[in-house]
């Protein structure tokens, strides 16, 4: 199948816009599950009535995994803060908004994966870290006590798409069921790789709309930056990410 050229890329895909659908191909290295996996937390978060694009098929294309979706036109938040960023507090208003009623739902277990132990997993797999800052890690983690609530686990302005009359949710890869002020951080850790300023005002934004403390949020600052070297992110300084390891363990 010839899908022309992909019209975006990640670190685990390849995006098609083919007979106005859209098709996600995924690179080689993943495990043979992925693409279902990834559709049925779309499917899940779709189900809740959330504004999530709606799965079609997961198949293969040329032999490689892929998930046919609903194509949902319009410009990303992000795109749109780049076109004016004097407007940056006004579109993460919108996102907060957005990631509030997600955080609203409360999610059986067994309709999503625990965020304990994607956690738990991708400390183990983190190169970087010493065996004692692991165990420190995931004792931290132990530590929380939380209510489950249904968590975006890459939530930030790109992955939100402004349509004619509403914004949808894309990229639910990372979802898991867990604590909503651990997905809160993971947000501010992936807007402070870029602009302190940025995520200082949307942690604020979150904080006063949720009534939360930034300190709750603050303190999984160490698990989630350990977490996130596991990722192959070539973009991101891991040494950022080992300094809040090492600042707040």
């Amino acid at each position: 199948m010839d899908l022309g050229d992909p019209i975006a890329k990640g670190n685990t895909a390849k995006i098609y816009l083919s007979d106005n659908k859209i098709v996600k191909v995924f690179n080689d290295f993943l495990p043979s599950g992925e693409a279902i996996k990834e559709a049925n937390k779309q499917k899940f978060a779709y189900s809740c009535g959330l504004p999530v694009p709606e799965i079609l098929e997961v198949t293969k294309v040329n032999g490689k995994q892929a998930i046919v979706m609903e194509y949902v036109k319009g410009e990303t938040l992000g795109d749109l803060f780049l076109k004016d960023k004097e407007q940056a507090e006004y579109y993460l208003n919108v996102s907060v908004d957005m990631q509030c009623k997600i955080h609203s739902i409360h999610p059986e277990l067994e309709a999503i994966e625990p965020m304990y132990d994607k956690l738990q997993r991708q400390i183990e797999n983190a190169k970087k870290l010493t065996g004692k800052q692991k165990s420190d890690l995931l004792n931290k983690l132990d530590s929380f006590t939380y209510e489950n609530r249904l968590c975006h686990g890459d939530f930030h302005l790109f992955n939100l798409i402004q349509t004619d009359n509403q914004v949808v949710v894309i990229d639910w890869v990372d979802a898991s069921a867990g604590d909503l002020r651990a997905d809160v951080y993971r947000t501010y850790l992936l807007y402070s790789q870029v602009s302190n300023e940025l995520a200082e005002m949307y942690l604020q934004v979150y904080c006063d709309k949720s009534g939360i403390q930034r300190t709750d949020i603050l303190q999984w600052a160490p698990v989630i930056a350990g977490a996130r070297l596991s990722e192959n992110v070539s973009t991101e300084n891991y040494n950022r990410l080992l300094r809040i390891v090492n600042q707040h363990g």
